[in-house]
C-alpha cells in the first residue's frame, strides 16, 4: 500500500522590522516630549504659585516686625526737650537727632542700603515711669545726680541728661540754631533716701537746674536697611552699625526676598499746630519744632518672588514698576536691577501713628 505524505507550504516568519522599531521610537519619543513639555509648564505654574506664596509671607512678616517697631517709636524718649538733639552713644558713636524716627539719616551714621531704597532709624526706651524726666538739685561731683526721686531709677538704666533752659519748667523750647547735645550713660548706682542721688559713668556737666531722663534698661537705637535683596537691622546698643554692612553678625537680616523700603513724614502744618496730619513729606525735620509735628510714618515693603520668570518683560513690560499711595513723593524704583521686570513684586504698606510724640500734645510757639 501506497502512503501518501501530506506536505503543506510553510508560512513565512515574519518578526518587527527595522522601519517598524525606528517608527515606535519616533513615536515614544515624542510622547515623552508631550509630557515633559506638559511636566515643565506644570512646574513652572506649582513654582510662581509657590514663589508667590514666599514673597506674601516674607513681606507680612517684614512689615508686621517693622510696624511694630514703629508703633513704640518714641516711648520714653520723645519729651518735647529732647527732640532733636544729638546722643552721644556708649560705644562712642554720635547719632544725629534723638527722634522716635528717622529716615535715610547720613551715610555716616548709617549706611545706605541698595540703590534707590530708604533706611530707618528708630528710637525708643523702656522705662515704666515718667517720661517728663527728674529735675536735678545739686551735682557733686560731675557724675552724681541729686534728683527728687531716685527710686525711679535703676542701676544698669540709661539715662541723659539735658541742660536747664531744656526743662519742661521752661516750656522745653530752645532758641533755633542752638546746639543740643546729649550723652547716654548707664546708672551705675542709686541712693534713696539720703542723699536721694543717682551716680553714672562721667555725667554732663553744669546739669544744676537740669533734667535727667531714665530711658530704661533696654531702650532701643536700631537702624533698618535693605541690603543684598533682605531687610536687615542693626542694633547701636549692640554694634557699631556705621561699618559691618556684609557681616550678618552686625546687619541682621530679618527679611529675605524685600527689594525696596520708602517711607515718609506724616507732619502737621497747621499755624499753630494742632496734633493732625496735613501732608506726608520726605523732608527730613530740621529742629525741635518740625520734630513735634511728625506724629505719623507711611512705610511700605516691596518683596520679590525668588522665580525668575523670561515670559515677562521684554519690548513692552507685562508687569509695571510697583507703586504705593506715596509713589509722588517716594517712588518705587527697581531698575537698579536690569532684569527686574523678569520677577513678580508684592508691595505691602501701612500708616502708623507715632502715639508717643501726639500723646505730648501741641507744643506752645510752634
Amino acid at each position: 500500500m501506497v502512503k501518501t505524505e501530506l506536505r503543506f507550504p510553510k508560512r513565512r516568519q515574519h518578526g518587527i522590522s527595522l522601519v517598524e522599531v525606528m517608527v515606535a521610537l519616533v513615536i515614544g519619543l515624542i510622547a515623552t516630549l508631550v509630557v515633559m513639555q506638559v511636566f515643565q509648564l506644570s512646574e513652572g505654574a506649582r513654582r510662581s504659585t509657590v514663589g508667590g506664596d514666599d514673597a506674601q509671607m516674607a513681606g507680612t512678616l517684614s512689615l508686621s516686625a517693622l510696624q511694630r517697631e514703629l508703633r513704640q517709636s518714641g516711648y520714653g524718649s520723645a519729651a518735647f526737650p529732647l527732640l532733636g538733639c544729638s546722643i552721644t552713644m556708649p560705644g562712642g558713636w554720635t547719632l544725629p537727632a534723638l527722634a522716635p524716627v528717622t529716615i535715610n539719616p547720613p551715610v555716616a551714621v548709617v549706611p545706605a542700603g541698595d540703590a534707590n531704597t530708604d533706611t530707618l532709624l528708630v528710637m525708643y526706651g523702656s522705662n515704666a515711669g515718667t517720661p517728663e524726666g527728674d529735675l536735678v538739685a545739686a551735682q557733686a561731683p560731675q557724675n552724681v545726680y541729686s534728683v527728687a526721686t531716685p527710686t525711679s531709677f535703676a542701676i544698669g538704666d540709661f539715662v541723659v541728661a539735658a541742660q536747664e533752659w531744656m526743662s519742661p519748667t521752661g516750656g522745653g523750647m530752645r532758641p533755633v540754631g542752638t546746639p543740643c547735645a546729649l550723652t547716654l550713660e548707664q546708672v551705675a548706682a542709686v541712693s534713696a533716701p539720703s542723699p536721694p542721688t543717682v551716680t553714672v559713668g562721667l555725667g554732663t556737666a553744669a546739669m544744676v537746674n537740669g533734667t535727667l531722663y531714665n530711658l530704661g534698661a533696654a531702650p532701643r537705637f536700631v537702624a533698618y536697611a535693605v541690603r543684598g535683596g533682605a531687610l536687615t537691622m542693626c542694633d547701636y546698643l549692640a554694634n557699631d552699625c556705621r561699618g559691618g554692612i556684609n557681616n550678618p553678625a552686625v546687619w541682621t537680616p530679618i527679611g529675605q526676598g524685600i527689594v525696596s523700603l520708602r517711607a515718609v513724614y506724616g507732619r502737621d502744618n497747621t499755624a499753630p499746630m494742632d496734633g493732625t496730619v496735613d501732608q506726608y513729606v520726605r523732608a527730613t525735620p530740621a529742629n525741635q519744632c518740625n520734630w513735634a509735628r511728625v506724629t505719623a510714618m507711611q512705610v511700605a515693603l516691596v518683596s520679590r518672588s525668588g522665580e525668575f520668570d523670561r515670559n515677562l518683560g521684554g519690548a513692552v513690560p507685562v508687569i509695571p514698576a510697583p507703586e504705593w499711595r506715596a509713589s509722588d513723593a517716594a517712588a518705587i524704583d527697581l531698575t537698579a536691577d536690569p532684569d527686574w521686570q523678569q520677577y513678580r513684586y508684592k508691595v505691602f504698606e501701612t500708616t502708623v501713628p507715632i502715639k508717643n510724640v501726639s500723646w505730648q500734645g501741641v507744643l506752645t510757639g510752634c
